[in-house]
């Protein structure tokens, strides 16, 4: 894959823009755009039969009108359900995306993109795979390197091993005691972490070590000011439309 430079900016819109459209489908990120984000998050996970697809839940039942696991059903099958009812009628009709879907409409949008590896348990090395050599073949020469994020250590062990060159970071909830000892593993060029956890002394420590913090989920425009106040390089929002640059 081109590499055109990374730069995050702070605000980044959480699976596409999942306040105001159906998350991680195609619409969702069109919408991001729309109200002014020029970078997205989603979710990646993988169907029955490798397909890599944008999704959060390890079921399809809270997000479409089918029912069942991720990983039982094949794209093909997956494809039958609504992915847009659920949130809106207005979206009837939307379904669920590949993850080569949503490069492309990266690309026509002029947006980067954290790509988050969302595995099935027990697939967290398959699904890290399948991600680096679809961004090692598929990933647009024109748009920003992604930042490839996890909260499993397999895999960002993956991603470390098959696309070292592309920048990634671990995923905390809270912040583990050896949490410095595993972004040191994966050469991590940054921590996502929970704001609910997220404290002045982290960030120092953070900053210590050169690496950026970024947290989700920030839809209150007060909280995120004080929140880049505080040093913090980048929010997850729902609402991009509350929270601009």
């Amino acid at each position: 894959m081109a590499q055109v430079e990374t730069e995050l900016p702070f605000v980044i819109g959480h699976r596409g823009a999942a306040g105001l459209a159906p998350e991680n489908t195609l619409t969702s990120i069109i919408r991001a755009k729309k109200e002014g984000a020029t970078w997205v998050e989603f979710d990646v996970m993988l169907a029955r039969y490798g397909e890599a697809i944008l999704f959060h839940d390890e079921t399809i039942d809270r997000t479409t009108n089918g029912s069942g696991a991720v990983a039982d059903l094949s794209l093909s099958e997956l494809r039958k359900f609504d992915a847009g009812l659920w949130f809106d009628p207005a979206f009837l009709g939307e379904r669920i995306p590949t993850f080569v879907e949503a490069m492309v409409t990266l690309a026509q949008q002029g947006l980067g993109a954290n790509v988050e590896i969302k595995p099935t348990k027990g697939a967290e090395r398959e699904t890290a795979t399948a991600v680096a050599r679809l961004i090692k073949s598929d990933w647009p020469s024109n748009t920003a390197a992604p930042v490839i994020s996890s909260f499993s250590e397999d895999a960002i062990a993956v991603v470390h091993q098959e696309i070292p060159e592309v920048p990634r970071a671990m995923l905390f909830w809270k912040l583990p005691t050896d949490w410095r000892e595993i972004v040191s593993r994966y050469e991590c060029d940054a921590i996502h972490m929970s704001d609910r956890h997220l404290t002045l002394s982290l960030l120092a420590d953070a900053a210590a070590m050169g690496l950026p913090v970024r947290v989700y989920t920030v839809n209150d425009p007060e909280r995120a000011r004080a929140l880049r106040d505080m040093g913090v390089q980048s929010i997850f929002t729902d609402r991009p439309d509350l929270i601009k640059d």
